[in-house]
């Protein structure tokens, strides 16, 4: 299935054989095997009560007795430790322990069972108590009161040594939170004791609040106040220093009532029925460690024939409200919908029904979230029993009893890629499936091989394009989490295609307003995130429209002979230079293309204006990064994506088995030539709309495999609209491997005539032909006579110096002599000190033989 539910915890495994034989040794010689009897005639009692912050796992069980048995599983040992007894038939409501397991914080309620007289405080329903447990000690009363109570002991972020002060939360149904601070020492060796026990000191964290949230891992409390019936999202950050800080407060467009009181991730207890809370409004909070905040949201149901949810990207400034179709009237929702936070996404499903997985980096289109109905199969592969997503990707099966820690699943993902055939759905798994971030260079190959195979199946987007700029982005993200606000993830800027079976209504939401002024951490990253969404419009993204324009104007003054300053140039140039430097660094492996074989000037100033462009871009916008490193991101970056090309082509290449014979023109082409020519064209198409590198060689390349793959026109054509480029590499090969039959001087002269001047110029010297010479004598005759001014001259010429008596000739070809002689050094043809008045006069009278049939 889509969700890959990795166990770290089963109650039944890890903790149900370790009591039965704490139960059989307890119960001794009198009663053999009596304890494991016991404990599964009570096995039901059994069940999780608390996860903390450390992973430790708290779970308690009643013997026959009634009593109340607490234990701890530690995760890091596997083991399991006993912490304490109620000897009394009491109810458990929640229950925590402080990071030494020196104290146990408790609240009970009366059991339900009739006939028991109240064990508790006369005129209290709810006893919270705190117990010293190093070694079993004292027991104080918290609190005893007619409202139910949860505790929840801090962990700060500092594990080095004991403390001295322990922090517990109390949060009562009567809409407040408390902070109890507790200071313990040490008494006889190694026994813990609580320090003035009579008056322990308390602060008021919270009050009248509908809904909150304990997110262990961060240790922060969100909640949910009520004021002029408008409902205020609050955060509390607890810190390592006994202080916290109320960090933001936002507005929330949701409609809670004030009868309605639910606490999320505050252990797990039976007195909040599960099934009667799935009747209210479903309400999560999730962070991850990029900044991002996003509040999901499900209202009660309505209807059985669609589903509402909204979820609040406030680090991106919006919302967005999904409703999703559950199929006919009859088709009765029997559980909740869920909530999981998969880390760079949320997944939402309805068991049965549907499966959303929301991209909360990217949100703004919807095809870059993958959403499934409920006719496909990974459907009935989710789990039917509730789950609840604890901090990270932390998820526990209160029913079962099991704590998992979830994954997106690779390989089915991979699977699912081949088998759909939607567009939005290719798109979204695309990008589920490389953001997975776990051995990258194995799902690049697969989805190259997959791409191979589906270069022309998706209409709605280039698949080629979209890969290598996803790939690139996803490639160095993780190095700086900043970098997603100035390099662009996608290819595609908009999606106006409907996604079967939901709709959907993007909505600006009122931003969070910062309540502190110095950040740290994850704070930091979301405060930059709500400046950008304030003040970064339009988008940073960075595109190559600067590089466009200059890579125009080098390549039209090179045409003209005006190059600037050869600094400027060698400096361009120096910049390709280390980013194929950087790419062959990282690839080792021979490579059976035959791409960077020849200089091919014009990608490596594509490539060295691209390094400089994004270099600048990156130092204006990315504070806090050393230039240095800015300067390694960039050439990771454009070295990627050469790569990505690179691996392309390589694996077609192998595919097809090719050969570096395939550069000889003088052979047929065959239906692996074919295949890989098209693949190229299509890696052309993708790039040149970006205005992407290439790798040198990969025109001459292509320009050789065309001539191979098309007939004459064809070729002419793709020539002419640029899809082939003619390199001078490319055309010397040409020249020299085909003979001068009549289709391949046809061929020859076709492409002559195309090429730039200079190119033309040295190309024909290798040309040993009639039709070249021809040429070379035109471009001879232009060259001299360009600054040529008419001198007065003798009108007798000497007729003994010419072979043939044709006075227009001898007379042009005098001309030439004369120019020649006086201006023997201006005049000289580059590169051929053959060419001469003689030479043009035997050009121009074969020429005219040929014309004449003679």
């Amino acid at each position: 299935m889509a969700l890959r539910l990795v166990a770290e915890f089963d109650l039944w495994e890890d903790v149900f054989p370790w009591l039965r034989v704490q139960r059989a040794a307890s119960a001794g010689a009198e009663t053999p095997g009596g304890g494991a009897d016991v404990l599964e005639n009570n096995y039901e009692s059994l069940r999780v009560l608390n996860i903390e912050r450390n992973g430790n796992v708290i779970y308690t069980y009643k013997d026959n007795k009634g009593n109340v048995f607490f234990g701890l599983y530690d995760c890091q040992t596997r083991q399991n430790e006993h912490l304490y007894t109620f000897e009394k038939d009491l109810q458990v409501v929640s229950c925590s322990v402080n990071s030494e397991r020196t104290l146990l914080a408790a609240s009970l309620v009366q059991s339900s069972k009739e006939g028991r007289k109240n064990e508790l405080q006369p005129g209290s329903k709810c006893l919270t108590l705190l117990v010293e447990i190093h070694p079993i000690n004292n027991v104080k009363v918290l609190k005893a009161v007619d409202s139910y109570i949860w505790v929840q002991f801090l962990y700060p972020h500092i594990d080095s040594h004991p403390l001295r002060e322990n922090h517990l939360l109390l949060i009562s149904e009567e809409k407040y939170i408390e902070q109890f601070h507790i200071q313990v020492i040490q008494e006889d060796g190694n026994r813990v004791v609580i320090k003035n026990s009579g008056h322990l000191p308390r602060d008021r964290v919270a009050e009248d609040f509908v809904w909150a949230q304990w997110d262990m891992s961060e240790q922060r409390l969100y909640y949910i106040d009520l004021k002029k019936s408008r409902s205020t999202l609050k955060c509390i950050q607890f810190c390592a220093d006994e202080n916290f800080n109320l960090m933001f407060e936002a507005p929330l467009d949701i409609p809670l009532s004030n009868s309605v009181f639910k606490l999320v991730n505050f252990g797990c207890d039976d007195i909040q029925d599960q099934d009667k809370l799935s009747k209210y409004p479903m309400l999560c909070i999730f962070t991850n460690h990029t900044g991002s905040l996003c509040v999901c949201y499900s209202p009660k149901f309505d209807s059985w024939e669609q589903i509402m949810y909204t979820v609040f990207y406030f680090h991106k400034g919006h919302s967005k409200t999904f409703t999703a179709a559950l199929g006919s009237a009859d088709s009765h929702v029997t559980k909740g919908i869920t909530f999981l936070n998969l880390d760079y996404y949320v997944a939402v499903y309805l068991p049965g029904h549907f499966f959303h997985l929301l991209n909360i980096q990217h949100p703004d289109l919807i095809c870059h979230s993958l959403f499934l109905t409920g006719n496909n199969e990974v459907i009935d592969m989710l789990p039917h029993s509730p789950l609840q997503s604890l901090s990270g990707s932390l998820v526990l099966n209160w029913c079962s009893g099991k704590l998992y820690r979830a994954f997106l699943n690779q390989s089915y993902l991979l699977q699912f890629l081949w088998n759909t055939r939607l567009d939005c759905e290719k798109i979204a798994v695309l990008h589920c499936v490389l953001s997975c971030g776990q051995n990258p260079q194995f799902l690049e190959a697969k989805i190259i091989e997959w791409i191979s195979e589906n270069v022309s199946a998706c209409h709605s987007f280039d698949l080629i394009q979209e890969f290598i700029i996803a790939s690139s982005y996803w490639s160095i993200y993780p190095e700086t989490s900043s970098i997603d606000k100035l390099l662009p993830c996608s290819s595609v800027l908009t999606w106006n295609a409907e996604i079967p079976g939901i709709t959907l209504v993007t909505e600006e939401i009122t931003l969070p307003l910062m309540k502190v002024h110095s950040f740290k951490g994850y704070w930091e990253k979301l405060n930059c995130n709500l400046e950008y969404v304030k003040y970064s419009k339009p988008q940073l993204h960075y595109n190559n429209c600067m590089v466009r324009r200059e890579w125009h104007s080098l390549i039209s003054e090179e045409k003209t002979g005006k190059r600037r300053s050869n600094v400027y140039v060698r400096n361009i140039l120096d910049n390709a230079i280390k980013v194929i430097s950087n790419l062959e660094a990282r690839n080792l492996e021979p490579r059976l293309t035959p791409l960077f074989q020849e200089e091919d000037n014009h990608q490596r100033l594509l490539l060295g204006l691209m390094v400089s462009e994004l270099k600048d871009h990156l130092l204006r916008h990315l504070q806090g990064v050393e230039k240095k490193k800015i300067e390694q991101l960039v050439l990771d970056y454009i070295s990627k994506l050469l790569d990505l090309i690179c691996q392309i082509l390589e694996t077609s290449w192998r595919k097809h088995n090719l050969h570096p014979w395939v550069l000889h023109l003088n052979r047929q082409a065959s239906a692996a030539e074919f295949a890989v020519f098209h693949i190229m064209t299509r890696i052309l198409e993708a790039t040149n709309s970006l205005f992407l590198p290439l790798p040198p060689g990969f025109h001459t390349l292509h320009t050789i495999l065309g001539v191979h793959c098309l007939p004459l026109h064809n070729l002419l054509h793709y020539i002419d609209n640029g899809v082939l480029l003619l390199t001078e590499t490319a055309v010397m090969r040409l020249m020299k491997d085909l003979d001068n039959t009549g289709k391949n001087e046809k061929l020859k002269f076709s492409i002559i005539v195309r090429l730039p001047p200079v190119i033309g110029q040295k190309i024909c010297r290798l040309w040993d032909h009639p039709m070249s010479s021809n040429i070379i004598s035109r471009n001879h005759v232009k060259q001299l006579l360009q600054n040529y001014k008419k001198q007065p001259q003798s009108s007798m010429i000497d007729k003994s110096s010419f072979g043939i008596e044709f006075l227009p000739l001898n007379y042009f070809i005098a001309t030439l002599t004369n120019i020649e002689s006086s201006n023997q050094a201006l005049y000289t043809f580059e590169g051929h000190d053959n060419v001469d008045a003689k030479f043009v006069e035997e050009a121009a009278l074969k020429h005219t033989t040929m014309l004449l049939g003679l």
